[in-house]
């Protein structure tokens, strides 16, 4: 079956629009942008953008529910769109890497992050993709919610669009030739 969902993590709302959490949505948007596709965002759970790559079905979703609540929206779209767990590719901010790198991985834990953690529960498995992108610990004990909810410095606005040039590829990948070999190919460059 060549059916995928890329679920973007985020909150919705002006007020969020730039902050480190919503990493996940700037790289659908840049995903979207790339391939002239539009996100409705009247859909049911969230924005969705749907289109074909290279005889894949590609369905975009950044979901409505807020980050804590994404395991609603990612499980009705899995359903909706006839799509393997295998198949769906959560892409998401991480705080224990550094600021712009990327991990892709097959499956694993929540490590701690409340977006992963919905799926998990909602989906009972581990057994999914997810693109992380780390954002780094920059904050004092006790500001983590600060941090994650607060925006990017000009820095990191800078390089940003860099960053999230190399995601985009890393997702492509995944949907053209599998996870395994975008993990080699990806997980090696830092």
């Amino acid at each position: 079956m060549n059916r995928f969902l890329i679920a973007g993590l985020g909150n919705i709302g002006d007020e969020y629009l730039e902050t480190r959490h919503n990493i996940g949505f700037k790289i659908l948007d840049a995903f979207a942008k790339k391939h002239n596709v539009a996100f409705n965002v009247n859909r049911r759970y969230g924005a969705v953008a749907e289109f074909t790559l290279k005889g894949r079905t590609i369905t975009l979703l950044k979901p409505a529910t807020y980050v804590n609540l994404s395991g609603k929206a990612v499980r009705y779209w899995l359903t909706e769109g006839n799509v393997p767990i295998q198949h769906l590719l959560v892409a998401l901010d991480d705080l224990a890497l550094p600021f712009g790198a990327l991990r892709l991985r097959a499956r694993g834990s929540d490590g701690g992050h409340n977006g992963l953690k919905s799926i998990q529960e909602i989906l009972n498995s581990q057994n999914y993709a997810r693109l992380r992108f780390g954002i780094e610990n920059n904050f004092p004990k006790g500001h983590q919610s600060d941090y994650v909810l607060g925006e990017w410095t000009k820095e990191e606005q800078a390089s940003l669009p860099d960053h999230i040039a190399k995601a985009v590829e890393t997702i492509e990948s995944f949907c053209l030739i599998g996870i395994e070999r975008t993990m080699n190919l990806s997980n090696k460059k830092g």
